[in-house]
């Protein structure tokens, strides 16, 4: 499987985009982001030998820095598509389903087991795209019984066809959840998974992701 396919890996990847000129350490991962040493010296190797790592291979002073920033991101795009999520449809005639939805895991003491994501997400930085559908992720951990638990919450339907309101076991099972931001008193994916997941979107993704990226660089903020 490529390093960016991993779900361990993207951790280790999110963290050092996130923090570009840092050198690195194997251990830095297991300490901040529980990503044991063996693993996260793996998944710097395989990213030195694609050229998107470099410092020093070895020694007292050995190190890892990110660079190629931006092919590594368009690296990524070619292999991830939204699509490699489990995705699972309902219909909600309420039109406060979503206040519903934040008060319900609020409730919980749970605001980090959900997160917002693709026009969703991206319309509470972008008002963008209008679309009556709603994404959501929830954890992995458990997805099944967590999402029967919300659905009778919030009064979900399942319908043959046709739907408004999409629950997504994540791919990457605990990455997705990890750099969460709050917007609004929602819990939403970061910047970089919101243009991930909608840079292959058939529904206006791509036009959302290119809005995404202009928006932040107008508010002069980064992707990661």
């Amino acid at each position: 499987m490529n390093v960016l396919l991993s779900d361990k890996a993207t951790i280790i990847i999110q963290a050092m985009l996130s923090q570009p000129d840092r050198k690195w350490v194997s251990r830095d991962f297991e300490k901040d982001f529980g990503v044991g040493r063996a693993r996260a010296a793996k998944v710097l190797s395989e990213l030195r030998a694609k050229g998107f790592v470099g410092g020093i291979r070895s020694g007292r002073l050995a190190h890892s820095v990110l660079q190629n920033k931006e092919e590594l991101i368009e690296e990524w795009l070619k292999l991830y598509k939204f699509e490699r999520n489990e995705s699972y449809l309902y219909y909600s005639a309420r039109e406060n389903v979503l206040s519903r939805l934040k008060s319900y895991f609020s409730a919980k003491n749970e605001e980090q087991a959900y997160a917002l994501t693709l026009h969703t997400g991206a319309n509470l930085i972008t008002h963008y795209v209008n679309t009556p559908t709603m994404y959501c992720y929830l954890s992995a951990k458990n997805f099944k019984n967590a999402s029967l638990d919300l659905r009778q919450a919030l009064d979900l339907k399942e319908l043959k066809r046709g739907g408004n309101f999409c629950l997504i076991k994540p791919y990457y099972k605990t990455a997705v959840l990890c750099n969460t931001q709050k917007i609004k008193g929602y819990n939403v994916v970061s910047n970089l998974q919101l243009y991930l997941d909608l840079y292959h979107f058939p529904q206006r993704g791509r036009d959302h992701a290119e809005y995404l990226l202009k928006t932040l660089k107008e508010e002069d903020k980064n992707i990661v």
